[in-house]
């Protein structure tokens, strides 16, 4: 795969994850229960885990992260603000924005897995954040189910 091909994809995924990292942490503070406070915690940790993995993966590729915040993700943090102020910290609003979050990183992956020539150790590392990605989407739409 071309460098600035690989480069473009995995600032993607960069990008992704600090969305899913500050989302988390915004979600934390949205809810009043300690069981989802916790959650989110976790998923917000995981995030920065990832980030620095595929962050490794760009250095050790002579690739920079970009700096710059997508377009998506910022509407999504928004809408994440937006929604928590409107409903009062209700937990099923709050859920169904995480999944909505969820959604759209469990798309990036999938994404990034169906490129071609990928240098093997990136490819192993999204394949193993993957697998977190789509349990924790699995585990927040779960939880928005059985929210009141």
């Amino acid at each position: 795969m071309e460098a600035k091909a690989t480069q473009a994809l995995l600032n993607e995924l960069v990008e992704t994850l600090k969305d899913g990292q500050k989302g988390y942490a915004d979600a934390m503070t949205d809810v009043e229960d300690a069981s989802l406070k916790d959650t989110f915690k976790k998923y917000a940790a995981q995030r920065a885990e990832y980030l620095t993995e595929i962050e490794d993966q760009m250095f050790k590729l002579n690739l920079t992260p970009d700096e710059s915040g997508s377009a998506t993700a910022t509407v999504h943090r928004a809408w994440i603000d937006l929604k928590a102020a409107l409903t009062n910290k209700d937990n099923k609003a709050v859920l169904s924005e995480c999944e909505r979050g969820e959604d759209y990183a469990v798309k990036t992956y999938q994404t990034a897995l169906k490129a071609q020539d990928l240098p093997a150790p990136v490819k192993s590392v999204i394949e193993k954040q993957y697998q977190g990605v789509q349990a924790a989407h699995n585990a927040i739409k779960s939880l928005r189910d059985s929210a009141k």
